[in-house]
């Protein structure tokens, strides 16, 4: 026999595992070794948790219009009302309203290439704003490691950067970003096998698996009636499999996976809380996981919905007011704290609570302990005592005022006390008399 027919009998005796064929769910999983997607991904309740909380909480934030200016050499900012703010927060122009779209585009910045807007404009005026799904952005990039640039193709139409606002994740080119579901594949896929392995157990009612053993080999019938007896075992339809002689089933044992699958399960929740930044803290869970976003958005904003000749002095910025906010003591807790250290006015607050302006409330209050520097005078004012001084070299003279005026009044108090000796030395004699 020629050693390639020996190779060939070799080759033809080996059992190959055809994926499709295996009807374990968990083992077609295991077998298939295929990375996670978004919509698997969102499948496991920690991570749809965590996406649509951060999602949900980017979506309520009011972003606004700013103008920096100076008015008597004092640098101001003025809230704009434009027609760019209402795109942004009620109407984009496009299908998806404003809390839509920004739900939609925080989505794809966690678990996407990162979240695209078509800037809808004719000439200088902008007209909307069209979310673009990240799968549909396609990145045609040059090879200057230096000079970078890159083309957007959407269904292969390009595009030139600054037609787009783009809101990227980890991002070192400017052109897309890495969202968490490439980071962190390897861990999602433990955790969608898990699941899968769930849904096994209630897809068998939870009957043990094993193996079945048989001394003689069964032919077609057999195993095809055999095979069925077993299915309807395993989906419910039956209460028991009768087995043939010489077959026996043989149990199989629990893997560690499975005797402590319910604190993986809380395990991996944790870990995907830390990874997302989700926290009890209400304060905590907005400084690290919504203010990162809300600031990427705005910086790229501020890049490609302004004009050019606005940004120098416009800017936009979130107004995380709603979000903020906490309970109802701690939230007038603070309100006090801010009107008595003369930061707000109580019309401002009166404003943040969504209450009419009052009458005679604009006034900043001021302590009467306090003392007050001008730096751009280096004058120093002090409320208790009505008196303004300037720091420096008159400070001396001021002083020397000031021990003056005091000794004129030690003066003055002692011709009174000396006028009412002498009076009432007056009215003793005429008492004698």
């Amino acid at each position: 026999m020629k050693i390639r027919e020996l190779f060939k009998i070799k080759n033809e005796a080996e059992t190959k595992v055809d994926e499709n064929s295996v009807d374990d769910v968990l083992l077609k999983a295991i077998i298939g070794g295929e990375d996670i997607d978004r919509e698997k991904a969102l499948t496991i309740p920690a991570v749809s948790s965590a996406v649509g909380l951060i999602c949900d909480s980017f979506a309520m934030i009011p972003f606004k219009l700013y103008k920096k200016t100076i008015k008597d050499e004092r640098k101001q900012t003025k809230e704009i009302e434009d027609e760019r703010v209402n795109i942004i927060n009620n109407d984009t122009g496009d299908t998806l309203d404003g809390f839509q779209f920004k739900k939609a585009i925080c989505e794809d910045y966690l678990l996407g290439k990162g979240g695209y807007a078509y800037i809808n404009k004719k000439n200088n005026k902008f007209l909307g704003l069209n979310y673009v799904k990240d799968s549909k952005i396609n990145i045609e990039k040059n090879t200057d490691a230096i000079f970078k640039n890159y083309t957007i193709l959407v269904d292969g139409e390009p595009y030139r950067p600054f037609n787009f606002i783009k809101l990227l994740r980890n991002t070192k080119d400017g052109s897309s970003g890495t969202g968490y579901i490439d980071e962190i594949n390897k861990s999602l896929q433990t955790a969608y096998k898990r699941i899968l392995y769930e849904l096994d157990l209630m897809n068998t009612n939870g009957n043990k698996k094993g193996f079945l053993k048989s001394k003689t080999k069964l032919d077609k019938e057999g195993m095809k009636a055999l095979k069925e007896a077993w299915n309807n075992y395993y989906n419910g339809n039956s209460s028991c499999v009768i087995l043939n002689d010489g077959m026996e089933f043989q149990e199989a044992s629990n893997t560690s996976v499975e005797n402590q699958l319910n604190e993986k399960n809380k395990t991996f929740s944790d870990e995907v809380k830390e990874i997302f930044h989700i926290s009890k803290n209400n304060e905590e869970f907005i400084r690290n996981a919504v203010m990162p976003i809300a600031y990427a958005f705005c910086t790229a904003l501020n890049r490609d919905f302004l004009l050019e000749k606005e940004k120098k002095s416009y800017y936009f910025a979130p107004d995380l007011t709603e979000l903020s906010k906490c309970s109802i003591k701690d939230r007038y807790e603070a309100y006090q704290i801010a009107i008595s250290s003369g930061f707000k006015t109580r019309n401002e607050v009166r404003y943040l609570e969504g209450d009419d302006a009052l009458e005679g409330l604009d006034m900043i209050n001021l302590g009467l302990g306090d003392v007050l520097l001008d730096t751009k005078t280096n004058q120093i004012y002090t409320p208790n005592t009505n008196k303004m001084v300037k720091m420096g070299e008159k400070i001396e003279e001021n002083t020397q005022k000031s021990e003056n005026n005091q000794q004129i009044d030690e003066q003055n108090d002692n011709l009174k006390q000396t006028n009412e000796d002498m009076k009432g030395g007056e009215q003793n004699e005429e008492e004698v008399l």
